[in-house]
Order: C-alpha cells, then sequence, then structure tokens
C-alpha cells in the first residue's frame, strides 16, 4: 500500500474508495497504463454468458497502441485488441495466446485453465489479425497483397504480449500463466523461450514445432504411424475411389463453389486433388473415426462427396478467408506440413505439391521463404529450460509429429535435458488436436491438474 500512496494523489485514493468496483477496474487500468507509459483506448464494458458471472464479474475489450517494430519506435505504432476477464485483483491470471481473433469478445468464450483455477484471464489479439492490423488501420485502401508483412514475426508478437503482461501486472498481482491452442502453442513457447520472466507456468496445448514450410515428419506420421493399418488402409481406399470417380464428382464440386461463392487460386481440378490429399490430416486432426466412413464400393458420389466436404472441404483452399495472416507467418517461420503424392501416381492433375503454401495461401503478390531461427531458438530454450511448462498434446493428431519435446515419460523427459526438472508432458491416447487436460484419461488428468495446483501454490 505504501508505493501505491506514493504514486497517486490523496484526491486519486478518494476517488478509488468512492467509485463503483466496475470503475474501479477501468480507473486502475487506466492508471497502470499512464505508469507504465503506453496509450491504451476504446475501453468497452461486455457481458459475459449467465453461466460465467459467477466466475468473471466484469469483462472489458480495449486496445493497446504498440510498436509495429518493436527494435525500431520510428515504425509507428497500431492498436492492438485485448479482452480482460476480471476475477479477482490477487487471482491467478491466464495470459491466452491464441488470438486469430477476439475470441474473448464472444460472451461464451472461456478457457478451461481460467475455470480450474477460478483465475482472471486475459486474451491477445494477434498483431496482422482482425482489428490488430498495422498499416491497415490509418491506410483503408491497402489489401492483403499490398500489405507490408515484415513484422509479422514471433519476436514482435513476444513483445507485443510482454507489454501487456507488464501493463496488467500492475493489477494482477498472483501468479501469470501463459497458455494457448495449436497457434496458441506456438505463441506460448516462444512467449516463454524470449520472456521467460513474465511468467511463472506456461501450458501450450497441442503446439507444432516445425522446421521448414513442409516440415517432412507428417507424412510418414499419417503414413505409418496413426490409428492401425487396417484405419490406414481404409482412409487410402477412399482416397483412390475419390479420385477414380473425378468426372462424376467434380460437377459436385462446382455446385457447391457457385452456390458457397468460393474462388480459387487454382483450376477446379487442383482443388479437388488438394482436398483428396488433405482428407487424412484433417480425419486424424479432428479426431474421426474409420467407421463412419463411406465404403467405397457401395457409396454414391453424394455420399463419398459429402463425407469428403465435411472432412476437408474445399473452402479451405478457397481465397478470401481469415487466415492469411496464419500463413504468412507459416511461410515464413512457424513452418507447416507436406502432402505425399507418391501413392496417387497417374490419379492427380497436379504433378506434385511441393510450395503449395506459397502457391495457395500466401498474397500472390508476395512470397515468403522459411528462416529457422525460430525452431532453433525454442528447440535451444526447452533443453535447458527450468521454466514450469506442461505440454498437452493427442497421441493420433498429425501435429504431434513434431511436438517439441519427445513424447517419453515424464521421468525420462526431465533426466534428458539439464534444468528440466518443471517440464511435464501428457498425450492423450488415441487423441486428436481436441485434446485438453479435460479430455485425458482420469488418472493423467488427476496428476496434470495436481502438478498445476502445486505450483500456483508455491
Amino acid at each position: 500500500m505504501a508505493r501505491f500512496i506514493k504514486r497517486f494523489s490523496i484526491a486519486a485514493l478518494l476517488l478509488f474508495f468512492f467509485i463503483p468496483a466496475s470503475a474501479q477496474l477501468v480507473e486502475k487500468l487506466k492508471a497502470a497504463a499512464d505508469e507504465y507509459g503506453i496509450k491504451i483506448s476504446g475501453i468497452k464494458s461486455l457481458e459475459p454468458a449467465e453461466n460465467l458471472k459467477s466466475l468473471y464479474s466484469k469483462k472489458y475489450q480495449f486496445f493497446v497502441e504498440q510498436p509495429i517494430d518493436h527494435t525500431n519506435p520510428a515504425m509507428g505504432t497500431f492498436r492492438q485488441r485485448v479482452v480482460l476477464l476480471h476475477c479477482g485483483y490477487d487471482r491467478p491470471t491466464v495470459l491466452v495466446t491464441e488470438g486469430y481473433n477476439s475470441r474473448g469478445a464472444n460472451p461464451k468464450y472461456n478457457n478451461e485453465l481460467s475455470t480450474m483455477f477460478r483465475t482472471n484471464m486475459v486474451e491477445v489479439e494477434h498483431r496482422y489479425f482482425q482489428e490488430s492490423i498495422p498499416f491497415m488501420q490509418n491506410d483503408k485502401s491497402i489489401t492483403d497483397e499490398t500489405l507490408n508483412w515484415n513484422y509479422m514475426t514471433a519476436k514482435n508478437e513476444a513483445a507485443d504480449l510482454h507489454r501487456v503482461n507488464q501493463l496488467l501486472k500492475k493489477l494482477y498481482s498472483g501468479k501469470w500463466i501463459a497458455t494457448g491452442i495449436s497457434k496458441g502453442g506456438q505463441t506460448a513457447m516462444f512467449y516463454t523461450t524470449y520472456y521467460p520472466n513474465d511468467i511463472d507456468i506456461s501450458v501450450p496445448y497441442v503446439g507444432p514445432l516445425c522446421k521448414g514450410q513442409e516440415d517432412g515428419r507428417h507424412e510418414p506420421f499419417l503414413a505409418e504411424f496413426v490409428g492401425t493399418e487396417k484405419d490406414r488402409q481404409i482412409l487410402k481406399d477412399f482416397q483412390v475411389e475419390f479420385l477414380k470417380r473425378r468426372e462424376t464428382i467434380t460437377p459436385l464440386f462446382e455446385e457447391l463453389s457457385k452456390k458457397q461463392k468460393l474462388t480459387y487460386k487454382m483450376p477446379i481440378s487442383a482443388v479437388y486433388d488438394y482436398c483428396v490429399l488433405e482428407f487424412p490430416f484433417a480425419f486424424w486432426q479432428w479426431g474421426y473415426k474409420t467407421s463412419i466412413v463411406p465404403d467405397p464400393k457401395s457409396a454414391t458420389d453424394k455420399e463419398m462427396f459429402d463425407f469428403l466436404v465435411k472432412t476437408s472441404g474445399p473452402d479451405y483452399f478457397a481465397e478470401g478467408g481469415t487466415t492469411a495472416p496464419f500463413f504468412v507467418q507459416a511461410a515464413k517461420e512457424l513452418g507447416y506440413y507436406g502432402y505425399d503424392t507418391k501413392p496417387f501416381k497417374g490419379l492427380l492433375t497436379i504433378k506434385d505439391a511441393e510450395g503449395y503454401l506459397n502457391k495457395l495461401f500466401v498474397p500472390q503478390s508476395q512470397k515468403f521463404s522459411f528462416d529457422k531461427y525460430l525452431y532453433k531458438d525454442i528447440k535451444r530454450f526447452l533443453k535447458k529450460t527450468d521454466s514450469k511448462m506442461m505440454f498437452i498434446y493427442g497421441e493420433f493428431d498429425p501435429w504431434s509429429a513434431v511436438m517439441p519435446v519427445a513424447p517419453v515419460k515424464n521421468e525420462e523427459l526431465k533426466k534428458k535435458g539439464k534444468g528440466r526438472e518443471n517440464m511435464y508432458l501428457f498425450v492423450e491416447p488415441g487423441g486428436s488436436h481436441r485434446a485438453r487436460i479435460n479430455t485425458l484419461p482420469e488418472q493423467m488428468k488427476k496428476e496434470a491438474v495436481a502438478i498445476l495446483k502445486g505450483w500456483l501454490e508455491e
């Protein structure tokens, strides 16, 4: 309290004690921003869903002014959207590192760690997504094709999170947890790597660590590991039959594309090929069972088509989506997966799928080469860190092919590197990209929760 009195005038203290609780939080936020020397704007009260009101008493959206380039302030700034769900000033705080868009603005948005441990929650929208796009905020004529993507980097993203963390630590004194799913899991990893002292615990979910635009480890994982040999053959038979029925199924692709107003950067024949190639990856990623795959010997064209669309539809390859920033960053430094075309020789219209990320997904006026720096930085950090980290994966999720730590028992994992006694890995048996602590087998779940509880109580 002594430091608080030094920082604020007596008038400010009187105001603090007599304003309503909701206004207290806003005034505290503004005061912290002033003290930290950054600008916040657009503070807006949001309503949590009824079932969340017992956990979060207040919910706000606001914008933090961030440097476009944290190493060069002369580049200017942009506004980054943040959603804050308030539970208590002395409670732990979960910093959600997903940020594809501001999911936190959804009244029903929640996080399993926040629910488990009754925490505050902060969700930060990634730069270059939705309402947090540099340059576009000041020039509405800029498009994805003309946007300067140079500052879409992991180091800048981590620095964005660092500034938000430092700002809100003025309000929340409890333990801090960084966590995210998929790209959010990657972000939690590199944020922990570059700013390990910001947080007390890191929980990346199903986060890949790729070493190339087309990493090369996903294809053998799908061909040799996931499911059973029978499962893998069922999927391959479906793919082969689908390609053989090209003449009769293509009109269904055309009809759907017209109905949904989908356009592509390639001929419809290539869209057909890529949907078939994507099929096993998407199938295992989302945890489908082979028992629901149509039998190629008896299924109609419509049944085959409907199932493929349900699993790996053409909308994934269409133009005009909101995921261009992700694909740009994947091409530059996050990496992605490739497709094995060899099993379908003579059935595809494309020569090969090499380089498809740049060809199909990034803005066509720009090309991006892959830099391994992030892969190397994270690997080096994870080898020696004593940071408290817990990794969650699904056994059959194709992204588990590139998990950053070896899938061994936790006792063995901790022996493999100096200082890694606080690192844990939990893999849901038969699990998919939907793997969470709550989906783990009961004994695993109890162990994971006990570890996290212990860390929070230290």
